[in-house]
């Protein structure tokens, strides 16, 4: 699987808090990629699509794009688009927000009004009518104008306008924004989760990695290890192993694999070892796991029973005699 980048804002921005330019400034980016701080996309002129964690959306024009950060996403425009790119750091809009940028899904609206569209993006188209792209476009030459002067004020100044640019959205979304908030809190993070798990259960059989995996579910290995252990409680690692066990266990019950057969359909490289992890955490083998779903590991197998039938029915042939199991003459008859 294709690296996906991860950009800073000195990578990425002329300043480490703030910035905002225009498609010109820069080369687009033309891979799925993602970044440590906040983005906000305003198309001006295009219509094309964005993929964000996944989820492909149409982006036209008088559409934002809210990305949070870790998030992989990609907007292709087409040949003489205009758009605008704001980029800023968390603490930069929210410097009262003590929360860790893998956990800002945790936080409520109500706490943070201007996180929503953020938190959504995978849920909503944002676009604005011809009145809101205009009134979009006033505050994004003002905070173009403050961004190059950076004089004293100009940090407020710049925050008040972003926040106004985001209540625009907020205000005509609200009542799909409210919605979401009430019934799909966390909902993203579930859903990341699912695709890891989908991808671990699929590839079982390869050499599975928490960098594939995090590409699997456009999320970045930190992220993924940071979500797993939060909503599982287990890490990459002890996630692969289980699964890799129950599959074992499925097989040696429902198969006629041999052992080395199960190992590699489960993952396991060398024999030897997935027997040793298999007895450290059944506490017995494979094979004695296998003779304990059976029985008591006595039975004897059916083609070998059906095999001694038949030598057994020869014998009597050969020698006249009935075959009887031993002492039956000596129990009692049953009237």
């Amino acid at each position: 699987m294709n690296r996906i980048k991860t950009y800073g804002m000195a990578e990425r921005a002329d300043y480490f808090d703030f910035d905002i330019r225009a498609q010109q400034v820069r080369e687009p980016l033309e891979q799925p990629h993602r970044h440590e701080y906040f983005q906000i996309q305003v198309n001006l002129e295009g219509d094309t699509r964005q993929t964000i964690s996944g989820t492909t959306r149409p982006f036209p024009r008088g559409g934002l794009s809210f990305v949070l950060p870790y998030r992989v996403h990609l907007v292709p425009h087409p040949p003489g688009a205009r758009y605008v790119i704001i980029n800023f750091a968390q603490r930069f809009l929210w410097p009262e927000l003590a929360v860790d940028a893998l956990d800002l899904e945790d936080v409520p609206v109500s706490q943070a009004p201007a996180l929503a569209p953020f938190l959504f993006q995978e849920y909503l188209d944002f676009e604005l009518d011809a009145q809101g792209l205009a009134e979009a476009e006033t505050l994004i030459a003002r905070l173009m104008a403050e961004n190059r002067r950076r004089g004293f004020g100009s940090s407020t100044a710049i925050r008040g306008l972003l926040l106004q640019l985001i209540g625009l959205v907020c205000a005509r979304y609200e009542a799909d924004l409210l919605h979401l908030a009430r019934h799909h809190a966390g909902s993203s993070r579930r859903e990341s989760v699912r695709r890891v798990l989908a991808h671990i259960g699929a590839h079982l059989a390869e050499n599975l990695t928490l960098n594939d995996a995090a590409a699997a579910a456009f999320l970045s290995p930190n992220y993924l290890a940071h979500l797993l252990k939060k909503e599982t409680g287990k890490t990459f690692t002890e996630l692969v192993a289980e699964r890799r066990m129950a599959l074992a266990r499925d097989l040696l019950a429902h198969t006629a694999r041999g052992v080395a057969q199960v190992a590699h359909a489960a993952g396991f490289a060398d024999e030897a070892y997935f027997s040793r992890r298999f007895r450290q955490l059944e506490g017995v083998s494979p094979t004695g796991y296998r003779e304990r779903l059976r029985g008591d590991g006595a039975r004897t197998p059916p083609k070998v029973a059906q095999e001694a039938g038949q030598k057994t029915g020869r014998k009597t042939a050969q020698t006249g005699r009935q075959d009887t199991p031993r002492n039956a003459r000596n129990r009692p008859r049953i009237a």
